[in-house]
């Protein structure tokens, strides 16, 4: 589940008519109407004033107002453009109106939104989902500069796994530039569309597939690197560009990167553990010991710097124990990494112990480290969470 929004206050707005200047008899019917809320009146009266007068402002204005009303948020804005074309004499009830009908729809959005975050049921959730994305579009109709009602419309379509009509939305949000939120799911996505070609590639051998995976990790690659420009300390960017880095077969241009943020700024947690990674997958373990061991002192509960440094540690021993295996040598040194392996997943394991895969790889490490008993623990523990 995406996360979850955040409500605005709403803005009051008071519609009356306390005077009446020369009009229309239309158009004065049609004031009467509303002071006497008999919207289907007033509304029956003003189509007969704009029809007759087509630059009638405030005809045009007050339907604006009834269409609000009645929730039809297009025919709303097509109404006060009108007016605006005829003069601008309703241009602030207009602004106001626009903002109000825009925290209307986006706290309408939300509470459809959280609504469907409890929901209990799929067909339930899809419910409220699909009527927080049509609260959230009429917000972006009266407020299209506001990034966070963007967001919140994206979150919906991903929940409900319509990542499609999402990425729209996404690349307005990185056109914005103002939201780092934009630019990282933007990249996710552009990742994972391309994973999913490569899996698909290696059973189809399909060269058009692994063609359109890079056309994707070249994609993520653009907008990631424009989100880390603009955002230097978003460590979910920084993570999603290395991912695509690695994708896309640039890992040099990687490592120039990255190496050339530590450099940059060494303090900066997310640079050393992104270069990290990419020295892991190079086989570099080290230079990556090196990197995730500092990330680690910046901070001490940074999960994924701990996990990963324990797979150097993993990834190592079982390369000097396979080559020392290869040589046909005795050589029992790798287990000094899996003991270094040993507490740091042992310490992931204290925060997100449900985690299957992270419960075999300790089975693991205690199996190189001769602790049976405690092996078939873990492993037992796996099964439990996989089942």
């Amino acid at each position: 589940m995406k996360k979850a929004v955040l409500y605005l206050s709403l803005l009051a707005m008071v519609m009356g008519f306390m005077a009446f200047e020369c009009s229309s008899p239309e158009l004065t019917g049609a004031k009467l109407y509303i002071n006497q809320k008999q919207y289907d009146k007033a509304k029956e009266a003003l189509m007969k004033d704009v029809e007759k007068n087509p630059k009638s402002d405030e005809g045009w204005y007050l339907l604006g107002y009834l269409y609000g009303e009645e929730g039809n948020i297009p025919k709303m804005l097509e109404s006060f453009t009108k007016s605006l074309d005829a003069s601008a004499k309703f241009k602030s009830q207009i602004t106001e109106s626009k903002k109000y009908y825009w925290a209307t729809g986006f706290n309408k959005g939300v509470s459809y939104f959280n609504n469907g975050a409890k929901a209990s049921t799929k067909d339930s959730m899809n419910l409220f989902f699909e009527k927080a994305i049509t609260q959230f579009n009429n917000a972006i109709l009266c407020e299209p500069d506001s990034s966070v009602t963007y967001s919140n419309l994206v979150y919906a379509y991903l929940n409900m796994g319509r990542t499609e009509e999402a990425i729209p939305h996404l690349k307005t949000m990185v056109k914005m530039g103002v939201s780092a939120d934009g630019f990282g799911m933007l990249g996710q996505i552009y990742n994972d569309k391309a994973a999913s070609l490569m899996e698909q590639y290696r059973t189809s051998k399909s060269a058009q597939d692994s063609v359109e995976a890079m056309n994707y990790y070249n994609q993520a690659v653009k907008v990631l690197e424009e989100g880390r420009n603009k955002f230097p300390e978003d460590g979910d960017i920084l993570l999603r560009l290395s991912n695509a880095y690695i994708g896309a077969n640039r890992l040099d241009v990687a490592m120039n990167a990255f190496k050339a943020g530590v450099e940059k700024e060494p303090e900066n947690k997310y640079y050393r553990y992104n270069y990290g990674v990419l020295l892991l997958n190079s086989k570099m373990y080290p230079e990556a010991e090196e990197q995730f061991n500092k990330a680690i002192e910046l901070d001490a509960e940074y999960v994924n710097a701990i996990y990963n440094l324990g797979v150097t540690y993993v990834r190592w021993g079982t390369e000097i124990r396979e080559k020392a295996e290869a040589e046909g040598k005795q050589d029992i040194s790798y287990q000094d990494k899996f003991k270094l392996a040993l507490p740091l997943m042992e310490k992931y394991l204290q925060n997100n112990p449900s985690e299957p895969v992270i419960w075999d790889l300790l089975g693991k490490i205690y199996a190189n480290l001769g602790m049976t008993d405690k092996s078939m623990e873990a492993f037992k523990k796996a099964d439990e969470y996989r089942n």
